[in-house]
């Protein structure tokens, strides 16, 4: 009878809790997928940011363009879209995280001597390379 005692309770010791080396291995296995998962992460929100950049210069290319047919004039700011609703606020560069940070360039001359000259295109004020290897300045 004390014989059968002792092998329950030490079958009730042993199954109470992880012993050291299982919860070694298991926060091995978790810092391995944490080392790969998180630079995948990274490169998405990355990829993301980019996917953004283009479209919010796209829409404000698109803008810039139907402005320009439109008045019969370029732009003089991004500001003077949004006031003529063609944009209904000028767009965050996701990189700069700023409204400010856009660098519009100018048209070289007027369309006419009595008209000013405009906006011509805008791009992203941000430092660094896409994933595709273009500098986000020239997208």
């Amino acid at each position: 009878m004390a014989l059968r005692s002792e092998r329950q309770h030490f079958r009730l010791s042993s199954a109470r809790g992880f012993t050291f080396m299982e919860l070694l291995i298991v926060m091995t296995v978790i810092a391995i997928l944490a080392t790969i998962a998180i630079p995948v992460y990274n490169t998405h929100i990355r990829r993301a940011k980019e996917v953004v950049l283009q479209q919010n210069l796209y829409e404000m290319r698109r803008a810039i363009d139907n402005y320009t047919v439109d008045k019969e004039q370029a732009p003089q700011s991004l500001q003077d879209l949004v006031s003529a609703g063609y944009l209904r606020a000028i767009p965050v560069d996701p990189f700069t995280k700023s409204a400010d940070t856009w660098v519009t360039e100018m048209e070289s001359e007027p369309p006419s001597p009595d008209v000013p000259a405009g906006i011509k295109d805008v791009r992203s004020g941000a430092e660094g390379v896409g994933t595709n290897g273009i500098p986000y300045s020239q997208y």
